[in-house]
């Protein structure tokens, strides 16, 4: 397969936008998914990045589990961990500058009773433990959930409406953060792609990668014609801790890429950039509690931030097969 490889190793811009800062310490619930992966690979990269001067404390549900897939990333220098559920986790000593909780479980097949106590009661522990560690400034990352289905790009102030047990729990979490009378920021996540997405799972960009990886057929279950955006994992990095850095407290900011793409173009684009000669199927199912469009309006945090998103779908699409392809 022609992977471009050369495009590869021309090395991305990820510098970040965040003021100067001193030696800080920063707590990271979640910081062993996607989102936590994304942030260690990024910290590793930029030696650079103020962020990265800081010292990390990363919950993890099996820290030993993630430091023997994950080498690389786990054993820099100024990154610990602590073992734990988010619900329950043990309080690790000493004061705390801020807070990123982004734990919340990717897997759909969750109870929504399951999901709810992720989301709520792992929020309420993250508070307790905030409380405990002097912090007053949270980061947390909600989701484009909260508004519901859509057939137009959500903004910032467009009515909240969840449907999902995910959805309602990421709303009434920013509402019990903003009520703690702490220095909050709400980052409303959309969908990403990069390096460390699993791609086994739900998301059409992993799956349609991995599907031209292995030479299989790119499904597409239902008819192809709803949109979506992929923002690239080093640009979802910049932009939560631009939030994290200069965000206004209790003001929700939109996460992702404006730029939509139906799930049949997604197919298309992915086979092209990644040479593919896999075959499209289009089986046209109805697809119970698909959302026509899951996009975000991203004019504020634009406007007010100053962040951009910097790699293009295609770039963005290369990158993320690269663990597979970048020895080639």
């Amino acid at each position: 397969m022609n992977f471009a490889v050369g495009l590869l190793n021309n090395r991305f811009d990820g510098r970040s936008e965040i003021g100067q800062i001193g030696p800080k310490r920063l707590f990271i619930s979640g910081g062993t998914g996607f989102f936590g992966k994304s942030m260690l690979d990024y910290r590793l990269r930029h030696p650079e990045w103020p962020w990265t001067k800081a010292e990390w404390v990363i919950l993890s549900r099996s820290p030993a589990r993630f430091a023997a897939s994950c080498p690389r990333l786990a054993n820099q220098p100024g990154v610990s961990f602590v073992a734990g559920d988010v619900r329950d986790f043990a309080f690790p000593e000493g004061r705390f500058d801020a807070i990123l909780h982004a734990a919340t479980s990717a897997v759909t097949t969750l109870s929504d009773a399951e999901m709810t106590s992720v989301i709520m009661d792992g929020a309420q522990h993250v508070v307790d433990f905030a409380k405990a560690a002097g912090c007053s400034k949270i980061l947390f990352t909600s989701s484009g959930a909260v508004y519901g289905p859509r057939i137009t790009p959500a903004g910032e102030d467009d009515a909240c409406e969840p449907v999902t047990a995910y959805g309602k729990g990421k709303l009434a979490v920013e509402r019990l953060l903003i009520d703690t009378g702490f220095d909050v920021k709400i980052a409303r996540c959309f969908a990403f792609t990069g390096p460390h997405l699993n791609r086994g799972i739900h998301f059409a960009i992993g799956n349609f990668i991995q599907n031209c990886l292995d030479g299989k057929p790119i499904v597409i279950n239902g008819n192809g014609t709803p949109l979506r955006s992929y923002l690239y994992a080093d640009d979802l990095v910049e932009w939560l801790f631009a939030i994290l850095d200069r965000g206004e407290n209790g003001r929700p900011y939109n996460v992702g890429s404006d730029r939509a793409v139906s799930i049949r173009d997604l197919a298309a684009t992915v086979r092209e950039a990644l040479g593919s000669s896999s075959e499209v199927q289009v089986l046209g199912r109805d697809v119970p509690g698909a959302a026509d469009v899951y996009v975000p309006d991203t004019s504020r945090i634009r406007r007010e931030l100053g962040v951009e998103v910097k790699c293009d779908l295609r770039s963005a699409i290369i990158r993320t097969a690269r663990s597979d392809v970048e020895n080639a």
